[in-house]
């Protein structure tokens, strides 16, 4: 995987924050993206199993012209508690919208669905959302089995006990005149994880006989009554530039970064998964959209990529790593 060369990460786009949280006795947590200043919005859902809070806030047509941080959550729809949490942390430090009377901080919420993987009674609470920001305020970062993606897997029309550990990934690229795309993902998928550049399956189900990788796509297309693992998936997509946009800006910033995930997840955006990729404008650069498009779907694959690469086993299933040893 030397082909990636160097790549940066989230913190590389000026201003903003990213801490976790991460229970892995439980094989859960939460990951989130702070934007103290405000940033500009948008969303592109593309699953069908979607589980969300506060996304009509990034629509252009929406009242609030920005919101003050990103909380991606395991523990299926339990995990948007985590979001109160966030709220808490900060509204103490006077960051959010003034509604005449009060801040109200904006926070948009997402989860995936990592009960199965290790206790089902573990489940991200507010608590996580506040720790989460405390750890974004050491200005570190950390790539794997963290945050949301503690629990995360790939691979899974066998069952978790079959598929590949996978979890959180950064990237960014940075343009000649000084334009930084980033994005943050968090993998979760029914099917198989591709090498953005080769096309090699990394992560993904594995023969219950062999332990080696099975073409998720092609299996299921030959198998017209076989019904996956339900709502057990959802990838989740953050995208940060700090090039300005306005709301219609950055909701095209994220229906264009979404072929990143075409590039390396296979299948992708099914029924059974709650694929979201959100995009934050948290700057003034001049750059046009389109380009902005183009570099954030090469940033989203590579992140993809590094969320598998960078995952640990915790024990229960293996990960890249220790497939690439046998």
């Amino acid at each position: 995987m030397d082909h990636y060369g160097n790549i940066g990460v989230l913190l590389d786009v000026p201003g903003v924050k990213v801490g976790h949280k991460t229970d892995e006795r439980g094989g859960t947590g939460t990951t989130v993206i702070i934007f103290e200043k405000g940033a500009t919005g948008g969303v592109d859902v593309r699953g069908m199993a979607s589980g969300s809070r506060e996304t009509p806030a990034l629509d252009p047509l929406h009242v609030t012209s920005s919101c003050h941080a990103l909380c991606l959550s395991g523990g299926s729809a339990f995990g948007l508690a985590a979001a109160d949490g966030v709220m808490k942390y900060l509204a103490e430090r006077n960051i959010g919208y003034f509604a005449r009377v009060a801040v109200v901080p904006i926070v948009p919420a997402a989860i995936i669905f990592d009960l199965s993987f290790k206790d089902v009674n573990a489940r991200p609470d507010s608590s996580f959302g506040y720790e989460a920001c405390l750890d974004a305020e050491k200005g570190e970062t950390s790539m794997g089995s963290v945050g949301a993606g503690t629990g995360a897997t790939a691979g899974k029309i066998f069952g978790v006990p079959n598929a590949t550990k996978a979890g959180v990934g950064e990237a960014s690229i940075t343009t000649r005149d000084g334009v930084t795309v980033a994005a943050l993902a968090v993998v979760n998928n029914l099917g198989d994880v591709l090498d953005h550049a080769t096309g090699e399956i990394i992560a993904g189900t594995r023969d219950p006989k062999t332990g080696r990788f099975v073409d998720t796509a092609k299996t299921l297309a030959g198998m017209a009554d076989f019904t996956p693992p339900m709502s057990e998936n959802t990838n989740l997509i953050a995208v940060v530039t700090d090039a300005a946009l306005d709301k219609a800006g950055a909701n095209k910033l994220a229906r264009m970064a979404s072929a990143g995930m075409a590039r390396t997840l296979r299948p992708a955006h099914s029924t059974f998964d709650g694929d979201m990729v959100f995009a934050f404008s948290y700057g003034q650069k001049k750059s046009d959209v389109n380009r902005l498009g183009i570099i954030a779907a090469d940033a989203v694959a590579m992140a993809i990529n590094r969320a598998v690469i960078e995952a640990d086993g915790l024990g229960v299933i293996p990960a890249y790593k220790d497939l690439k040893k046998n």
